[in-house]
């Protein structure tokens, strides 16, 4: 049986980017803007604030794991944040180890922290179907999991970007299944937790290819079209057929990526015809099927 979250995971490509472990004592404040990028902080001792754009301020304390998929504006910080427009303390150690504030004060926080990056053809529908922060409590396999991360980082292994790769993936994965769907933000998990529209998307994600309309997965789903369509949009956060041309089109990048033939890739995809795909692949993407292909 296909798994949608896996899926999605799996197409993402999560590679590695930034791990360091780091220290803090005193007032710190490490500020980032911009990234666009996945954010991952393990907390194994201690405390401190994490501040996201457009959230409250979140305290995290040892056991504490958070993976924002798409980061863009956020700080990390001491409990009590230094005064604005004071210089920030952070020194490199050794390799990957970092010490934030006054290096003569005690140690007041231990965490591990990573970026990492997407090498998916259409990152942004893929992102779209995730929590925009998953916080998870007390979970040993996620600190496991980023303590080997840093690890394998460090060392200058045999296929060291390949196991990464691996890891990371993993992470993901551990991450969405530690984060309670029914309390995430809508998109996929929160979709994957409702018993009724579960099952309708793994038959959107097994068989791509037949014939589908919002009736058809209304009557899968043993709900009116009106009431599906309500309920679909308000887990998912899109439309049933957005989310079905969506899919499509992410699975069509991938293959049109494979140098499979268009013919092929068409068939597989859902469209009747080689122009009936370039039609919709143009609409929704902005180029026909040949000019994405050679860009």
């Amino acid at each position: 049986m296909i798994d949608p979250v896996a899926e999605v995971v799996s197409l993402l490509k999560p590679m590695p980017s930034i791990a360091k472990q780091v220290t803090g004592g005193g007032q710190w404040l490490v500020e980032r803007t911009d990234l666009g990028s996945p954010f991952y902080c393990a907390v194994i001792d201690g405390e401190c604030r994490l501040t996201v754009a457009g959230r409250m301020p979140m305290v995290l304390g040892a056991g504490d794991f958070v993976l924002i998929p798409e980061a863009y504006a956020f700080t990390m910080s001491s409990l009590q944040p230094p005064p604005r427009g004071a210089l920030a303390q952070r020194l490199e150690t050794s390799p990957g180890v970092f010490r934030l504030g006054d290096p003569a004060a005690p140690v007041e926080i231990q965490a591990m922290v990573g970026h990492c990056a997407f090498r998916a053809n259409d990152k942004a529908l893929l992102v779209s179907l995730l929590p925009d922060l998953i916080h998870v409590r007390g979970s040993e396999r996620l600190i496991l999991l980023v303590r080997m991360i840093n690890e394998e980082t460090g060392a200058r292994r045999t296929a060291r970007s390949i196991v990464l790769s691996h890891l990371l993936e993993v992470l993901f994965i551990e991450a969405l299944r530690s984060a309670g769907g029914g309390y995430a933000t809508p998109g996929l998990l929160r979709g994957m937790a409702d018993p009724q529209l579960a099952p309708t998307l793994r038959r959107i994600h097994e068989d791509p290819a037949r014939g589908i309309s919002a009736g058809s997965l209304a009557k899968d789903a043993a709900m009116s079209r009106s009431t599906f369509y309500a309920r679909f949009q308000r887990e998912i956060g899109v439309t049933p057929m957005n989310y079905v041309t969506g899919w499509r089109m992410a699975l069509a990048k991938q293959l049109l990526h494979q140098k499979v033939a268009k013919a092929e890739i068409a068939q597989r995809v859902g469209y009747a015809s080689v122009s009936a795909f370039n039609t919709a692949f143009r609409r929704h993407v902005g180029m026909s099927p040949g000019a994405y292909q050679r860009s």
